[in-house]
C-alpha cells in the first residue's frame, strides 16, 4: 500500500470528462443514486436529477477552463459574476433506485449574448434516458445585471458545442 492518500487532483474523473465522437461533444459525469436520493419507496426523488445535473454543468465547467469559483472571485473576468439558471424544462422519463449508476451527459444547444442553452440527459444503468432537461444559465455580475459571454467563455463553450451557432442563433447539426 502506498503511504500517499490519493487527493481529488489525483482523481482522473472526479469531475467527469468530455467525449468527442460520432454523436458530438459532451461532458459526461457518474452519479451513483445513494439513499439519501430517494424516497421512502427506495425510488430517486424528483429533486435529486436537479441536483446532478447542477454538477454536471459545474464540471462540464470547470473542465472548459471556466469554473464557478473563478467566476465568483473574480479571476475570470474584470467582474465578479456567476451562472444562475434561468429557465429548465425537465422530462421525467423513467424512474431510477438506490444503487443505480447513471451518467449525466451535458451539451450545449446554443450560445446567446449572456446566456447558454444545455441539454442535459440522465442516462440509466441499461442505457436508456431516464431524464432529460433543457437548461438556460445567465452569466450575472454579483450586482445582479446579466453580462455579455467574454471572448474566452464563449470559445470555450462554443468548442463544445456540437454544431456552431449561426449568426440567426440556430445550431447547426
Amino acid at each position: 500500500m502506498s503511504d500517499k492518500a490519493p487527493t481529488p487532483q489525483n482523481w482522473p474523473d472526479l469531475s467527469g470528462r468530455i467525449i468527442d465522437d460520432e454523436t458530438g461533444r459532451r461532458h459526461v459525469l457518474p452519479i451513483r443514486v445513494y439513499f439519501e436520493d430517494t424516497d421512502a419507496g427506495g425510488i430517486a426523488y424528483h429533486a435529486s436529477y436537479i441536483r446532478w445535473c447542477e454538477r454536471g454543468r459545474t464540471d462540464f465547467l470547470r473542465l472548459l477552463g471556466t469554473d464557478a469559483r473563478r467566476l465568483i472571485d473574480g479571476s475570470a473576468s474584470v467582474e465578479p459574476a456567476a451562472f444562475v439558471v434561468r429557465r429548465m424544462n425537465c422530462d421525467f422519463i423513467r424512474p431510477t433506485r438506490m444503487d443505480d449508476v447513471l451518467t449525466v451527459e451535458t451539451r450545449v444547444k446554443e450560445l446567446g449574448g449572456a446566456s447558454v442553452t444545455l441539454i442535459q440527459t440522465v442516462i440509466g444503468p441499461d442505457g436508456r434516458r431516464v431524464f432529460e432537461a433543457e437548461v438556460t444559465v445567465v452569466l450575472v455580475a454579483v450586482s445582479g445585471k446579466p453580462l455579455r459571454l467574454s471572448t474566452a467563455i464563449r470559445s470555450a463553450f462554443d468548442g463544445a458545442d456540437a454544431g456552431k451557432v449561426l449568426g440567426s442563433g440556430a445550431v447547426r447539426g
